[in-house]
């Protein structure tokens, strides 16, 4: 909730160019404080599942399961690559079509689910192929529809 409410004061603090004619549905901080709005909201909502679930109690915590232990190492995971996407690639230089083809694969061959259910611990190179083809079509279509439709600059 903390984050939301952070994105929506930053975002109503954004300059809104009224000076120069601007459409109000194209201001620029439009988008991120709908989304913090959002996040705001959905941020509320888990406070009060979780505060009615206990009644404000504390429960005590068992031991993680495999499955969540699988599922905590998937998440960290995730958010690993996504800090190292954002903080390691991205603005480095590098255009956006190829730090995205780059994240998308690696994130397609990082969490295939079937490939580790069958045991199979190598990447073979046709897996490979397909998830870089998938993965750069993917940040091509991604680049093409930010700056040719929403006219927005990708870094």
């Amino acid at each position: 909730m903390v984050l939301g409410i952070a994105i929506l004061i930053g975002s109503l603090l954004m300059d809104r160019l009224e000076e120069q004619d601007i459409n109000p549905y194209t201001i620029p901080g439009l988008l991120p404080a709908l989304l913090g709005i959002a996040m705001t909201a959905l941020g509320f909502l888990v406070f009060i599942r979780k505060w009615t679930r206990f009644k404000g109690v504390v429960a005590a915590r068992a031991p993680l399961s495999v499955d969540k232990r699988t599922a905590m190492n998937r998440m960290l995971l995730v958010l690993g690559i996504c800090v190292i996407f954002c903080a390691g690639l991205l603005g480095r230089g590098l255009p956006y079509w190829l730090t995205g083809g780059v994240f998308v694969t690696a994130c397609i061959l990082l969490l295939d689910n079937r490939r580790r259910a069958a045991g199979e611990g190598r990447f073979t190179s046709g897996k490979i192929v397909r998830a870089a083809v998938i993965g750069f079509v993917a940040s091509i279509a991604i680049t093409l529809v930010f700056e040719q439709i929403f006219m927005i600059r990708l870094p």
